[in-house]
Parts: C-alpha cells; sequence; structure tokens
C-alpha cells in the first residue's frame, strides 16, 4: 500500500495523502517545488464551501396531540432570495419557524440553518438568525436604544460595533428621533420596525418574520416591507416570512403554499400563476334567490363570502355564457387576471381571508390583559 507510515497511540496506518518530504535549501526548509499534492499545506487554511442553500428542511413532521401540525414538510430556501410561506392560520407556518429557531423540536426529519443541523446545534444554528416573531417580545420599559443595546450584549457584539450598528439601524427603519423614547409610546407600526432592527442587531445572515405586518394599516405594511427590501440589499440577507397577505408576497423570489400541514405548491409566482392560477369572477347577486341559484349551479368552482361570489373562470366563453344567463340579475361584476389568489383557491378550494382569533388567541390575549382563564 502506497504512502509513509503515520504513528498515532502506538497504531501504525498509512497516510492516504502521501507528500514529497521537503528539501533542504539555502534559506532552510522548503517544499519540493515539482510537488504535485492532492490537499492543500498544513500551513494553509482549509477552504470550506457555504452551502448552496440557507435554510434546508427535509421531511420535518409535528404533531400536537391528535393534530398533525406539520405532514411530511421539504424544501430549501436559496441564500439571499425572499422565500414567502403562504397559508391561513393554523396551516403551520409559525410551527415551521419555531422548529428552525430552536424553540420546538420535530417528532421527524431534518432542518439545517447554513449546513448546521438545528437540532445537533441550536447553539450554532441560532448565530445566524435574527427573528420577528408573531407577538410582540419587546421590553416595553426600556428605550428604543436600550432594546438593541441590550440584544446586542445578548450575542455578544464588541461595544463599538454594537453602538455604530444600533445607529446604522436606527436609521435604516427611520427610528433615530425616537432613540431615547420608552417603547410603550411607539406604535404598533414603529414597534415592527423596532424588532426588525433588533433582529440585525448580530449581524444575522438569515432573517424570520412571523406575520411581521400582522393588525398593521396598509401604509405600515408598505413601508415594513420597503424597510426589508432596503436591509436585503445592504447586507446580503435571506428573507423567510409568514403571511396571510397575498397581495405581500407578489415581489418574493420564490412562494411556497402551504395549508393544514402540507406543501401545495412551492415555486416562483409567475410559474405559480402559469401553473394553478385562474380568471376569477367576483359578482354580486340582487337578491337572495339568485345568489343561492348561482352556488347552486355551480358548487364545483364557486365560493361564497357575505353577499360576493367568487367563482373560477374557464375563460371568455364562459364569461360569455354567465352573462347570457345572469346578466339581468347581476348588480355588480369585475374580472380579475390569474393571481396568487386564484392560486390559492385552485389548491385548496377556498380562498385566504382573515379568520376570527381561535382559543388559543383568545386565551393569550385574555392572559395579557391580566385575566384568568377559568374554562
Amino acid at each position: 500500500m502506497g504512502g509513509r507510515p503515520v504513528r498515532n497511540r502506538g497504531a501504525t496506518f498509512r497516510d492516504p495523502y502521501p507528500r514529497p518530504l521537503p528539501s533542504r535549501g539555502r534559506g532552510g526548509i522548503r517544499g519540493t517545488d515539482n510537488a504535485k499534492t492532492s490537499r492543500p499545506s498544513l500551513n494553509e487554511p482549509a477552504v470550506i464551501a457555504a452551502p448552496a442553500s440557507a435554510v434546508e428542511i427535509d421531511h420535518i413532521s409535528k404533531r400536537y396531540g391528535r393534530t398533525l401540525a406539520l405532514d411530511d414538510v421539504t424544501f430549501d430556501v436559496r441564500r439571499g432570495d425572499v422565500f414567502a410561506l403562504l397559508g391561513p392560520n393554523g396551516a403551520g407556518k409559525t410551527t415551521l419557524l419555531h422548529i428552525l429557531c430552536t424553540i420546538l423540536r420535530p417528532d421527524g426529519g431534518t432542518a439545517r440553518i447554513e449546513g448546521v443541523d438545528v437540532m445537533k446545534n441550536p447553539l450554532g444554528a441560532r448565530r445566524s438568525l435574527g427573528v420577528v416573531f408573531q407577538e410582540p417580545s419587546l421590553d416595553d420599559r426600556l428605550t428604543v436604544e436600550e432594546n438593541l443595546e441590550f440584544h446586542g450584549l445578548v450575542y455578544g457584539v464588541p461595544k463599538a460595533v454594537r453602538r455604530a450598528r444600533i445607529t446604522e439601524l436606527l436609521a435604516l427603519v427611520e427610528l433615530e428621533t425616537w432613540r431615547g423614547t420608552l417603547v410603550r409610546a411607539l406604535s404598533s407600526g414603529m414597534k415592527r420596525r423596532l424588532e426588525v432592527a433588533r433582529a440585525l442587531v448580530h449581524d444575522s445572515r438569515i432573517l424570520f418574520l412571523d406575520e411581521p405586518t400582522a393588525g398593521l394599516d396598509a401604509q405600515s405594511r408598505e413601508r415594513m416591507w420597503r424597510y426589508l427590501r432596503n436591509a436585503r440589499g445592504e447586507r446580503e440577507l435571506t428573507v423567510i416570512v409568514t403571511t396571510h397577505y397575498i397581495e405581500e408576497v407578489e415581489n418574493c423570489d420564490r412562494v411556497c403554499i402551504i395549508d393544514c400541514g402540507r406543501i401545495l405548491a412551492n415555486d416562483v409566482p409567475a410559474a405559480l400563476k402559469a401553473r394553478h392560477g385562474h380568471e376569477l369572477l367576483r359578482v354580486v347577486p340582487r337578491d337572495e334567490a339568485t345568489a343561492a341559484e348561482l352556488v347552486s349551479a355551480h358548487c364545483d368552482i364557486a365560493t361564497r363570502h357575505g353577499e360576493e361570489i367568487v367563482l373560477r373562470s374557464a375563460g371568455d366563453a364562459f364569461t360569455e355564457s354567465f352573462l347570457v344567463r345572469y346578466g339581468t340579475r347581476i348588480r355588480r361584476l369585475s374580472i380579475e387576471e390569474p393571481s396568487l389568489e386564484s392560486v390559492f383557491l385552485s389548491l385548496t378550494g377556498r380562498e385566504l381571508r382573515d379568520q376570527a382569533a381561535g382559543a388559543r388567541e383568545r386565551t393569550y390575549e385574555f392572559g395579557k390583559r391580566g385575566g384568568e382563564h377559568t374554562r
């Protein structure tokens, strides 16, 4: 067998990468000039290629009692992408993020952050993460700056770097003039912006945002996304966002639609629309009798929301025949081109709408107000 012997604790092994012995020159020991080797010198740092994906999820499952929250979920997120998890309340989005943040352990499967297994090395995985949770997590007894300062201390960011980064991030989210203000005096939108800044204090490379614009008005939601786009451009971020606002994900690099714990589709928005999208007819009948007849006649393609009925159209011919039959009995009609909303409707059979708070959300809010849950 080739190679020279290598001794270790009395055992003799063969070096699988034999190298020529060094020769002596006038300057001391030097390597043989003509030697070709298949591995780097011991004095040279090894070059480790970064994983192609920032996040890798492989066959993740999670169950709460009889409820299957995640069912064999598999996908990856490319480095630098803005990746959207789109689904209704209870789809499994938050559970998945909690697993990636090492808050929950899955029942099966693996998840990796920058190549680090989140179950085997949770501390290593967290170092790359910045997180904005669905529920507020700021300390409202501290000032804006103190919240960022404390976060930087927890992550061991050096003082000089910490101070410079706080100033930079406050400028990014337009909160410089509120630096010394107690957080309890901020609006909901301003608190959300501060949470984004806090998530970046330790120079995170992957940003998780769980329903970051929930409860915000349209203007605050638009500003939030503008800050995220700016941060992504300046810091080479990978952003993973969960939302049930379809209009917010139109400009994402990829959209993953999840419902009942299962991945239904995962692609760029244009491809999703081409493959699963439909033209939609939104109609408001003149009376209840017409509404009932319409839903009964098109039960496989119609969904009703109050007085409005939404139908998946098969094209111009369907629209024309619909108008011939119902035209005089329709008060209002609009036609929508294929959109992510029609994609979701096609895949799940229902529209993505806000839902009333469930038992968990009601209990949480009751507790925040100082109540005691008695039933």
